[in-house]
């Protein structure tokens, strides 16, 4: 017998444990496949995040107007799915007050009961509710229509209620509901930035009972930042700083950034050209403190970023080390040859005959947000959770998931990142993914090639996560000529409209199945300039749609996500978060119908899906035992 079939023995030691195993996954083959539910570019958006999760992104309204459209009007399925999203707030409200309790609760038990008809009892059993479960499992699998179990039921009910357990109850059934509607997870990326509660995004996803992550540029600048890559920390900082939410970073992750605060209060002065964004709710001074700030981050990461291409020559971006293209006295910069006139310096401690080269009180302000970043309980089990759920790219059920682009020419043929060798397509993804791993091996490794390539990856030109030609983040600060800000971008993002070249992705995935489609974020897609989601006649969608507010006048809404269940995709259109009295109020859970991308028919089973690929597996295995045993 092999080691495989001695570990299966030990795990299911009898003939009989070996046959109910196999009945078991031959049965949960049989099932309907759970739906999945896409998001990406979440951007610390926690309350719309967490809406999309309530409503299992619009899914929840149509489970409830399945089963009820003959029971209730359009506005009490409207009002029923906001309460079953929103089950603390309800209970306070007078809509509450009057309703039958014990109608409540049979609602939400027949709701609960559809939503789980894809899972085996055993799922179902493990996503209950500890104190309630017995009673819960009681009111879902008994036939209240057999002489008898009709009092048994209306009596555990009757009960809830005279105990003054209905409220409770009612609240974790709904929260059970809500989980049951989401079979799976996928975040195609960017997790964090912009927004100020990431921390509580990355909660709510470790929350999430099946999740996989793909990294997208945001998630690698924090990667980084904690694998002890200077530039990638100050970055993060200098981008809190921008939109205006260090403080609530600071707080959420226990961080001790007064060194830096005191160092750019004594050493900057008020600048206007560092005045953050989303400021309208900032004092005079306030705003004041932040722009020096958002100055002192901002000449730390561009010399750290400089220290990094001297001594990464190999990353052939010499042209990104400006620093030592400026001329001190002139304040002018010599970009490909021309002079352009420098706005709102902030040069005090740049030294023209070094410039990259860090004061002495600087390197004490890095070394404390450092130490601060990577010692923070809260990121180390955010990150640590983040690198082991994710990677660069992920295929699953013939579809390809991956945040950004494959870098490719005008022609879509494959474009090489030259480094120990050439690396282009998919395994230009797989490089990069093992980089990450393995400088999270070492944290105190500060300057190897490992850590130095997850910055490549968050602003490299050849990076499969930023895909452009630079990051003019020095140009947008002090230079007014707009064409110097351009970042081009590859060639992928339009080509990817093309059917030929969406294939041409797909094979290189080794997905060429009918249905295949690659699923990609990054990129907000602009509703307003009639641009759609959906791309190469279905082969391609693109879920970035504007979650972040910081992208919303440019794309018109609030987001889209992408749902795959048995028959196929829906694309979801959301529409800017509202607070839940309002939500209540105007009885709308802010999505739009789904649009039905895709009709399979039959119905995808697990059998049909990876994972009842390695179930298949699982099986021929125990059936090899079952022989072994039988011929022993």
């Amino acid at each position: 017998m092999d080691r495989y079939l001695d570990l299966l023995s030990e795990k299911f030691p009898s003939t009989e444990d070996v046959i109910t195993e196999i009945i078991n996954l031959e049965a949960i083959l049989q099932l309907p496949k759970g739906t999945e539910l896409f998001l990406s570019d979440i951007h610390g958006e926690f309350p719309a995040f967490d809406h999309i999760l309530r409503i299992g992104s619009g899914n929840l309204k149509e489970k409830i107007k399945d089963l009820f459209s003959e029971q209730m009007t359009e506005t009490d399925i409207s009002q029923f799915t906001i309460f079953t999203a929103y089950p603390e707030y309800a209970l306070t409200t007078d809509w509450y007050k009057e309703q039958d309790k014990s109608q409540l609760i049979h609602h939400l038990i027949d709701l609960l009961r559809f939503t789980t008809v894809k899972y085996t009892r055993s799922k179902v059993r493990k996503g209950l509710p500890k104190e309630y479960s017995y009673i819960i499992e009681e009111l879902l699998y008994i036939d209240d229509r057999i002489n008898g179990k009709k009092d048994y039921v209306k009596k555990i009910i009757e009960q809830l209620v005279l105990m003054k357990e209905e409220e409770k109850f009612l609240t974790k059934l709904a929260q059970t509901i809500q989980k049951s509607v989401i079979d799976h997870l996928h975040i195609v990326g960017d997790i964090f930035d912009r927004g100020t509660q990431a921390a509580k995004v990355m909660d709510r996803i470790m929350d999430f009972s099946s999740v996989d992550i793909e990294w997208g540029n945001h998630d690698i600048l924090w990667i980084g930042a904690y694998c002890g890559s200077e530039a990638c920390l100050l970055t993060l900082l200098r981008i809190a700083a921008r939109y205006n939410y260090l403080f609530e970073l600071e707080k959420e992750y226990g961080l001790n950034l007064r060194p830096l605060f005191s160092f750019a209060h004594q050493t900057y002065q008020k600048n206007p050209v560092f005045a953050p964004k989303n400021s309208k709710n900032l004092s005079e001074r306030e705003q004041e403190e932040l722009e020096k700030i958002h100055q002192a981050l901002s000449i730390l990461q561009f010399k750290s970023e400089h220290q990094l291409l001297d001594r990464r020559p190999e990353f052939k971006m010499d042209d990104r080390k400006l620093l030592e293209k400026i001329d001190y006295e002139a304040s002018t910069i010599d970009l490909e040859g021309q002079l352009y006139e420098l706005k709102g310096t902030c040069f005090q401690t740049i030294q023209p005959d070094d410039p990259k080269k860090f004061l002495e009180e600087e390197q004490k302000v890095i070394d404390s947000l450092m130490y601060s970043f990577q010692h923070s309980l809260r990121m180390q089990k955010h990150m640590t959770f983040l690198i082991e759920k994710g990677g660069m790219y992920l295929t699953n059920n013939q579809h390809v998931l991956f945040h950004g682009c494959i870098p490719v020419d005008e022609k879509g043929q494959l474009l090489a990142f030259e480094l120990d060798q050439s690396y282009r397509g998919k395994e230009l993804l797989g490089f990069f993914e093992k980089q990450i791993t393995e400088s999270a091996k070492d944290l105190t490794a500060k300057e190897d090639l490992a850590t130095d390539l997850i910055w490549y990856a968050w602003s490299g030109p050849f990076s499969p996560l930023f895909g452009k030609s630079k990051m003019a983040t020095f140009e947008r600060y002090f230079l007014t000529e707009p064409h110097t800000h351009v970042e081009k971008s590859n060639p992928y993002y339009h080509l990817r409209d093309e059917e030929w070249f969406s294939e041409k992705i797909l094979a290189e995935f080794d997905t060429k199945e009918e249905g295949s489609a690659i699923i990609n974020g990054h990129t907000p897609v602009k509703v307003k300039k009639g641009e759609s989601p959906i791309k190469a006649n279905g082969k391609v969608f693109v879920i970035d749609g504007g979650l972040s507010k910081a992208y919303q006048k440019t794309t018109g809404i609030a987001g889209y996500s992408l749902l795959c269940n048995s028959y196929g995709f829906q694309i979801v259109t959301h529409y800017p978060f509202l607070p839940i009295e309002q939500q209540f109020a105007k009885k709308s859970d802010q999505t739009n119908v789904k649009k039905v991308i895709e009709q399979q028919l039959p119905r995808k089973l697990n059998r049909d899906t990876t994972k009842g690929m390695e179930l298949q597996q699982q099986i021929t295995q125990l059936k090899r035992l079952l022989d072994y045993r039988k011929d022993d």
